[in-house]
């Protein structure tokens, strides 16, 4: 039986507990019986697989692959994963550089199949790596599975202090946010932007992140979420504003807490 995850109360008051006690309730978690074996049998295995065709013919391995990056999702299209992870990230026309979600991208590049003539999965330290990515984005569904809000709320805590730190343009951070459909969730919502916003061409999108985050953060950069403070922020209006567009019961409260953060910023 896997642990599950206690959030007692949405919105800002939630995300308060759930920082709280974080550390017990994922240590709970990661021991659970059938997340171990997952674990166990990945940690055991990966080492033998060299191709990404070996990869997607064992399921329990691919589960596991999958779930370190967000893509559980994708677990019967083989096919499509072969592709992304035979053609690699180093040739422009890779299937994983095409794609807007960057998460292809990471998860191809992680494992090295088309990218080397040996793939990274015989490198001592590679099942580790996966395996922590893994338990906390399988921790982080189970939230989601209490509280989607949490759920991406973690998921931005736990992702946009790397984005911000990426060694790229703050045009290229901003495109890899806006590549990320969690994170781009939270900064969608945070900023009060409309849901056709996304259908904008891709500048006009940029522009329009680059304004709101400015008009509420006092800087258009993606880099300023490497301070820990300036990510709480973040996250604070997400929720926020995500229990007033949800007709929460505590509106009143959620609506003044809002009014006020805005203003202060």
């Amino acid at each position: 039986m896997t642990y599950q995850p206690v959030v007692p109360v949405g919105g800002y008051a939630g995300w308060v507990f759930l920082n709280r006690t974080m550390d017990t309730q994922q240590a709970a978690f990661n021991s659970s019986a059938a997340i171990q074996r997952d674990v166990d049998y990945f940690k055991e295995n990966i080492g033998e697989i060299s191709s990404a065709e070996a990869l997607v013919n064992d399921r329990r391995l691919l589960s596991v692959a999958l779930g370190a990056f967000g893509l559980d999702d994708d677990i019967n299209n083989k096919y499509f994963i072969q592709k992304v992870l035979d053609d690699g990230t180093l040739d422009d026309d890779a299937l994983a550089n095409k794609l807007s979600d960057k998460r292809y991208y990471e998860f191809s590049k992680a494992f090295g199949f088309g990218d080397f003539d040996t793939p990274n999965t015989v490198l001592s330290e590679f099942p580790d790596d996966i395996v922590n990515e893994y338990l906390d984005n399988q921790f982080e569904l189970a939230i989601g599975d209490q509280d989607e809000d949490m759920r991406l709320a973690l998921n931005l805590e736990r992702s946009l202090g790397d984005i911000s730190q990426l060694d790229t343009t703050e045009n290229g951070r901003w495109y890899t946010v806006m590549g990320n459909e969690p994170i781009r969730s939270v900064f969608e919502t945070a900023l009060g932007l409309p849901s056709s916003f996304a259908s904008l061409d891709i500048d006009q999108q940029l522009e329009g992140f680059r304004e709101k985050t400015e008009q509420y953060f006092g800087d258009s950069e993606v880099s300023q979420f490497s301070d820990p403070e300036k990510r709480e922020e973040l996250v604070k209006l997400f929720l926020l504003r995500s229990q007033i567009e949800n007709g929460a019961t505590s509106y009143s409260a959620a609506s003044n807490a809002l009014t006020l953060l805005t203003g202060a910023v």
